[in-house]
This record gives structure tokens, sequence and C-alpha cells, in this order.
């Protein structure tokens, strides 16, 4: 599977984006998507993430309340709206592919948070918040 994400730009502290991820192939249902950042001179980190057929959702302190994943699997896309920016949301955007079931009835009831456990990325988009 191939990613590619947009949507990033510029804003105000307490603006907002919204980031998209397109995925190519057919298979898009098989996998649960994830978001992760990475600031300079900081690791890639976990941001949000949606299991298949959106069963379940998982943000990371630091979004929660203000980020929303969705995915849409007739558009092959996910999805992640950002309200209420900060300029410590300043980061290159990631969004990455999982074979993990997690979210699943019966598996575990949250993502992984590692990016080697991700097997597609995307090739990021810059976001940055002005204070």
């Amino acid at each position: 599977v191939q990613l590619q994400a947009f949507g990033g730009g510029l804003v105000q502290a307490g603006g907002s984006l919204r980031l998209s991820c397109v995925t190519s192939g057919n298979f898009f249902r098989r996998y649960a998507m994830g978001w992760f950042r990475q600031a300079p001179g900081k690791e890639r980190e976990f941001v949000a993430a949606v299991s298949w057929g959106g069963l379940s959702i998982y943000y990371s302190d630091s979004v929660e309340g203000r980020f929303t994943i969705s995915r849409d699997d007739a558009k092959n896309t996910v999805y992640l709206q950002m309200n209420s920016l900060k300029p410590e949301d300043t980061a290159v955007y990631y969004c990455a592919a999982t074979h993990n079931t997690w979210g699943v009835p019966g598996t575990a009831t949250t993502p992984p948070p590692f990016p080697v456990e991700y097997v597609a990325w995307g090739q990021g988009t810059q976001v940055t918040v002005s204070s």
C-alpha cells in the first residue's frame, strides 16, 4: 500500500487544520491507520489511530480533546482534524498503516505506539503553529 499525506500548513495558535492521507490499492480496509509526528530534534511520536472499520479510536494524551481521527473506507482515506492548535503541535505529520488488529473485539484495546510496528508510511506534511 502507498500513502500520500497532505493538508499541512502555517496556522496561528488556536486555529485548525485538516490533514488527509490517501492510500492506493484495494486493501485499505485491512489496515489499521495511525498518525505520527516528528518535531526537529525529537523522535517520531504517536498521535492518533483508528482501527479496522473505525471500530476503535485512540489518542495520545497531548492531543486528546483537540484532534479527531476518522477514516472513509470508500475513499481509501484517513483524516486528522486538528483544532485548538498550539505551537508545540509544530511538526511533520505522517500517516501510517499497520496490520495490527487492535480495537477488534477480543484483541488489544490500544494501538501499537511504535513506528516500527507500521508497515507503510506517507511522505509527511509540515504543520507549523505560530504563537
